[in-house]
């Protein structure tokens, strides 16, 4: 994508996080969009066929960077020397989601929450196995990387829609108490 393109793209990612701030997802309509981005119609389904297909494209932008392999130095976070540690990997991905704080409290506090929910926990099933097969749990694997997957999911919207006082090291350290995993 060349740069006029990456800067159409982000006015229609934030005049949508600015609309679903105020509406739900399902009284949002493309016209809305298209006015609050400044960008004309079919430029704006140049880059989405449908609101749908927006909603989905900001969760990916989102998930490909929360969970890319690259644990480089950010700004708000550095976790370069992790390693595979599961409270790390967590609290790395929380940094992530607290630095999109104004997407994801938009996104979770509507209609598209479950849709936002919905994308998380497949990136999250992709993610937690390599932490959890070392686990001995008596119970069975998929039920085990579901449990894990289900309750760090309603971890993070507790997090992002009730209780932002907590760091991204609290909120790692509350699941990894509430899970056992040590």
């Amino acid at each position: 994508m060349d740069r006029r393109q990456q800067k159409t793209r982000k006015a229609i990612f934030d005049a949508f996080s600015t609309l679903l701030e105020r509406k739900n997802f399902n009284n949002i309509t493309v016209q809305e969009i298209i006015d609050e981005a400044n960008v004309g119609r079919s430029t704006f389904y140049a880059h989405f066929e449908t609101k749908e297909s927006l909603l989905k494209a900001m969760c990916i932008d989102i998930f490909q960077h929360v969970f890319s392999d690259d644990l480089s130095q950010e700004s708000s976070h550095d976790f370069s020397h992790a390693g595979h540690d599961f409270h790390k990997e967590l609290t790395h991905i929380l940094y992530h989601l607290q630095d999109n704080r104004k997407n994801l409290k938009g996104l979770l506090s509507c209609d598209s929450g479950e849709i936002f929910m919905e994308y998380f926990k497949e990136y999250l099933e992709q993610t937690f196995p390599i932490y959890i097969k070392e686990l001995h749990y008596d119970v069975p694997p998929d039920y085990l990387l579901n449990h894990f997957v289900c309750s760090f999911s309603e971890t993070v919207r507790w997090w992002i829609t009730k209780h932002e006082q907590y760091t991204p090291e609290q909120i790692a350290a509350f699941y990894v108490q509430c899970v056992m995993i040590k």
